[in-house]
């Protein structure tokens, strides 16, 4: 057996920040520490072009305790990716300098190939053993964007990353409480828009595998768990009935009906009902039955690069 190297690798998209502590040991990942944080990067970037000041506050608060985090847990390598907002953004060197002095290491923002092979090899670890059968879709329903990574054993086939997200369509469309008819058909609207225009062949896919929190969050509520329980969503696997129940709950629900499940993460309150939507008109347009749910994604693809 090979050396067993301890590494770390953070997430930084716009809505979550999120850390993997892991040992690598011959291509195996066994997990140390997995901590996820809502800090809404992404808050008003749609708009303003910038990182709002109190956006940047609660990165660098998460960051700071994930610093300590790893320092503790003696990780000997660090890896920080981050969003593609984080190259377009006027206030990106405040960002940058933030992560540099708390983990001696800048932001990674990695190209949209690249990010495409790190969320597929994280996602379809173990998918053969189950006989769940290839080609897979692995679909990431972001806060600003989502990704659509077509692959099978040997790599990805093909990749896009869309402009849609769970944050960007709630700040776009759904204001009000419950959102109304008009601004859920607005949402709907411009997902399918984009989805008509994706050169991935969803078509291909034999398998929908989906990853990261919003689609996470979806199946805790599809699966009516009473708190979240990352062992029991961990390769659930959500039929087409239940999928699209939930989706019609959380897109028509009020804020505080919401609040009160407690499987969903209250920096998720406000958005995961545009989430919902995406992965359920991405569902409608490919030919399968039901959702596999992965807790691995871009992460652990991260991680397993380290060693």
């Amino acid at each position: 057996m090979s050396e067993v190297v301890r590494v770390a690798a953070v997430d930084c998209g716009t809505n979550s920040i999120r850390l993997l502590i892991a040992d690598i040991a011959d291509g195996q990942l066994a997990e140390v520490d997995r901590r996820m944080t809502i800090v809404r990067l992404g808050q008003g970037v749609d708009s303003t072009g910038a990182f709002a000041p109190e956006a940047l506050r609660r990165v660098f608060a998460a960051a700071d305790e994930y610093a300590l985090a790893i320092k503790e847990a003696g990780a000997s390598r660090v890896r920080f990716v981050a969003t593609s907002a984080a190259r377009d953004v006027s206030n990106r060197d405040e960002f940058f300098a933030g992560i540099r002095d708390r983990f001696g290491v800048d932001p990674d923002i990695i190209s949209g190939d690249e990010e495409a092979a790190l969320s597929f090899r994280g996602a379809t670890e173990g998918l053969r053993e189950l006989a769940i059968p290839a080609p897979y879709l692995v679909a990431d329903v972001g806060g600003g964007s989502t990704e659509l990574v077509l692959g099978d054993e040997s790599g990805v086939i093909s990749a896009e990353s869309l402009d849609m997200g769970s944050v960007r369509m709630t700040e776009r469309h759904l204001r009000t409480d419950p959102a109304t008819i008009t601004e859920m058909t607005a949402a709907t609207r411009d997902v399918d828009a984009l989805l008509d225009r994706t050169v991935v062949p969803l078509g291909l896919a034999r398998s929908l595998i989906g990853v990261a929190g919003t689609v996470t969050t979806v199946a805790a509520v599809a699966m009516k768990l009473t708190d979240y329980d990352r062992k029991l969503v961990h390769h659930a696997r959500i039929p087409a009935p239940a999928l699209l129940d939930t989706t019609s709950w959380l897109m028509g629900s009020t804020r505080t009906q919401r609040a009160g499940v407690p499987a969903i993460h209250p920096g998720r309150v406000d958005v995961i009902g545009a989430g919902a939507l995406i992965l359920q008109r991405l569902f409608d347009r490919m030919p399968v039955t039901e959702v596999v749910v992965s807790e691995h994604d871009i992460l652990d693809g991260v991680a397993l690069t380290l060693a």
